[in-house]
């Protein structure tokens, strides 16, 4: 693989991520007339829509058959309860790790949100080592003392956060940072667990997808019931979508389905992502383009 579609993948996993969470941003602080959309739907539809394209993908390896997508599927899913059982352990996980961003964006500002979101990478390598049995070199634990030492930083009290508390309580930011600190260990974790899981079998990381989804997507309405049922029942589930959801909605799919290609493809140097993913988020949103 030559060095040049290695960068241009990893280059189109920062735009694919960074355009994430700055729309996704956006869309939960824009003020319009109505109601605003919820966030516990938006997470159904991604997970709906990632089933569908990953079963177009399989369809795709199937030689476009019919009879074969049915024959993989009814052998890889139906046939396997086990192994699909697997999947519910980290479904579940990434379910709640979703809603959670959705609540930290919603509730943070964006350059704190960003940088300590960064201790997923802390969180990541801390299960690696104990789930997988990885080691990490002397640079890389290093690596690691300075993130925490960043977040901690970034966390301590400064004159501009007096200002940043005029349009954000207290409470909001608590409950804002207390959300992404939950889902840095829930991305950890599961990340690591579905990674062990795919190098346990030879299964296809679109059908491990499908399985993803499927347990998501029931994760997921029952997330929307017992915490959103009334607003559902009296708005409807689609209450509030307008261009821009559906736009996050479909960038959460793209990235979910880039990733395991971008991964591949880049080698070990995904983790150059990070540094420029942060610096691109951190200088949108402290510019004009969201008014914070």
């Amino acid at each position: 693989m030559s060095a040049n579609l290695k960068y241009l993948s990893l280059g189109i996993l920062v735009f694919q991520t960074t355009s994430l969470v700055l729309t996704m941003r956006y869309s939960r602080t824009l003020k319009e007339e109505g109601p605003r959309y919820l966030s516990s739907t938006a997470v159904v539809v991604a997970e709906l829509l990632k089933i569908m394209a990953c079963i177009l993908l399989v369809y795709k390896d199937s030689k476009c058959s019919l009879r074969a997508l049915n024959r993989v599927l009814h052998d890889e899913i139906l046939n396997k309860p086990m192994e699909t059982l697997k999947l519910a352990i980290p479904s579940g996980i990434y379910t709640l790790q979703n809603n959670l961003l959705y609540v930290a964006l919603s509730n943070l500002d964006a350059a704190t949100y960003q940088v300590t979101y960064q201790l997923k990478i802390l969180t990541t390598a801390l299960f690696s080592v104990s789930m997988l049995g990885k080691k990490l070199g002397v640079y890389q634990w290093l690596s690691l003392v300075i993130l925490m030492t960043g977040v901690a930083f970034v966390q301590w009290p400064s004159d501009s956060q007096e200002l940043d508390s005029k349009e954000l309580s207290a409470g909001s930011q608590f409950v804002g940072l207390m959300a992404v600190l939950t889902a840095c260990f829930s991305s950890g974790f599961a990340g690591v667990y579905f990674e062990k899981i795919l190098k346990e079998t030879k299964q296809s990381v679109w059908i491990r997808n499908i399985q993803l989804g499927f347990f998501g997507s029931i994760f997921g309405l029952m997330g929307v019931y017992i915490y959103d049922g009334e607003l559902v029942s009296k708005n409807g589930f689609f209450q509030g979508y307008n261009r821009l959801t559906w736009i996050v909605v479909v960038l959460q799919d793209l990235v979910v389905l880039s990733m395991p290609r971008e991964e591949k493809e880049s080698g070990g140097i995904e983790c150059n992502e990070y540094p420029l993913q942060m610096v691109l988020k951190v200088f949108f949103f402290s510019g004009t383009i969201i008014d914070l």
